[in-house]
């Protein structure tokens, strides 16, 4: 394994360990959950940093990584509820707008991940391309799709406020 690039790795690790965790939140809406990814996925990024062939990349690969734990994580623990989805959120916690995070329920997958990479962590369409591996016009369709679909959440529940 290349010292140089796991050293980036480390680095990059800890320059968005507070991104990475309000990612895999935004998924789990859990702290301790949201944690365990963090954990995980820094696991999976320095233990696998040999294999990475484009340091240039690194940013994107490890989002990806995050992203793909955070699924598996959801989808290993389906049915489970906990009670801190009750709770209420961390003090810490940056995503405030609760109406919109309920209503990102509506949203698959794909859709979620596209909303919360463009509005929540502020990338630019071709990040979010280059992190789903994904064409950028793709993105541009899932994100307008998602966003007709959060949109009618929202007013369909009195949510959305115009003014």
């Amino acid at each position: 394994m290349s010292t140089t690039i796991a050293a980036q790795v480390e680095e990059l690790i800890l320059a968005s360990y507070e991104s990475m965790y309000r990612l895999a939140y935004s998924y789990t809406r859990n702290q301790d959950d949201a944690m365990d990814i963090v954990q995980e996925s820094a696991y999976k990024a320095i233990k696998s940093a040999g294999f990475v062939r484009r340091p240039e990349h690194l940013k994107t690969w490890l989002w990806r990584i995050v992203i793909n734990v955070s699924l598996d994580f959801l989808r290993k623990n389906k049915n489970e509820l906990t009670c801190q989805e009750f709770s209420e959120p961390a003090a810490e916690d940056t995503y405030t707008d609760f109406d919109t995070l309920e209503a990102l329920k509506v949203l698959d997958e794909r859709e979620r991940t596209v909303i919360i990479l463009r509005f929540f962590e502020d990338r630019k369409i071709q990040e979010i391309a280059d992190i789903l591996n994904l064409n950028s016009n793709t993105i541009k369709s899932i994100l307008y799709r998602s966003l007709k679909k959060l949109k009618a959440e929202l007013q369909q529940g009195g949510l959305l406020y115009e003014g």
